[in-house]
């Protein structure tokens, strides 16, 4: 009969930490649950919109080292923008793929292809036509920051969303 209850009480216990461990007091990356998937309106332009002061979003995602996945805070970010797409149906999209400095010209634009790809592949799976995206890789050609240290290589290991037309 404890190990009845114990069983009980462990379960519930569970159950409650469970329910729990992927909220952080109702905040989603640094944003709140409404704010991550409230509609902007179709008057709002994208330099607006991605401005961090005003919402939390900006108009690019941030990659680690060698990668191309996305992580929790990037997806957040293209869901606001495919929200910003689905509001503005007239818009395009350029998808920019950049690297740090590390490594040759070539595998940086290859590199640059596949973090600027996995960026398109984010936006169609949340309904974005892929008639509207396109995708550019610079690689190593066109740092945000001038530098030879980690921060510098973090701000250019990025994909930055370039819209036209339709309100941009």
């Amino acid at each position: 009969m404890k190990l009845k209850t114990a069983l009980v009480v462990l379960a519930v216990g569970l159950a409650t930490v469970g329910c729990s461990a992927n909220s952080k007091d109702g905040v989603d990356g640094g944003r709140t649950a409404a704010t991550a998937t409230e509609r902007p309106d179709a008057g709002t332009s994208w330099q607006n919109y991605t401005a961090e002061e005003n919402n939390g979003y900006s108009d690019r995602v941030f990659f680690a080292y060698d990668r191309f996945d996305l992580d929790d805070d990037a997806r957040s970010t293209i869901r606001a923008w495919a929200s910003w797409l689905r509001a503005h149906p007239d818009a395009r999209i350029l998808v920019e793929g950049h690297t740090d400095e590390r490594g040759t010209r070539e595998y940086n634009l290859g590199l640059g292809a596949k973090r600027a790809a996995a960026v398109r592949d984010q936006l169609i799976a949340l309904g974005v036509d892929a008639a509207r995206i396109q995708t550019i890789s610079y690689g190593k050609e066109r740092p945000a920051v001038a530098g030879e240290n980690e921060s510098a290589y973090q701000q250019n290991r990025r994909g930055v969303a370039r819209p036209s037309g339709g309100g941009a």
